[in-house]
């Protein structure tokens, strides 16, 4: 394996762990910049947008969790999550290039209730000679634990 294989496939994970990390603390301008300009993120039944723009405002219309409820008794029965963890692992990297990849991961996510709901990733990402960004990611909920904050989500559609 060549220096610069090593250097895409640790900038690649990088770009994994910094969406996980994002979108678990609700910096969704910061995560819509792990896009290319045109990229697309597709988390299934019918919602597929794409570019960084339309990214950005699908990310705002999730219910970010709320930090100050972990602190506050009084907010502990809100709606809204204290916090999301999204644990990303068994990540496969196929290098089509300097250039270009496609990567493959499974997903756990975690709240303050416990597991919450997992599935995998299926990514097209692309440098764009600065960084590696998502030109297309893929996000399939395999199953979710009952009463989960991903399951009233998929059963308000």
């Amino acid at each position: 394996m060549e220096l610069w294989e090593l250097t895409a496939r640790e900038q690649i994970r990088e770009l994994l762990a910094v969406y996980a990390h994002g979108v678990d603390r609700g910096r969704f301008d910061e995560v819509a910049d792990l896009f290319g300009s045109d990229g697309v993120l597709d988390v299934g039944e019918a919602q597929r947008v794409c570019g960084r723009d339309a990214i950005e405002t699908f990310l705002h219309g999730v219910d970010a969790p709320d930090p100050d409820r972990a602190r506050d008794p009084d907010r502990a029965h809100g709606a809204r999550l204290a916090y999301i963890r999204h644990h990303v692992s068994n990540v496969v990297i196929e290098l089509q290039g300097r250039d270009a990849a496609r990567v493959e991961s499974y997903f756990l996510v975690v709240t303050e209730h416990g597991p919450d709901h997992w599935g995998r990733y299926r990514d097209d990402v692309a440098y764009d000679g600065e960084r590696w960004r998502f030109a297309r990611r893929v996000a399939r909920t395999d199953g979710a634990a009952p009463g989960s904050w991903a399951e009233q989500r998929i059963a308000r559609g």
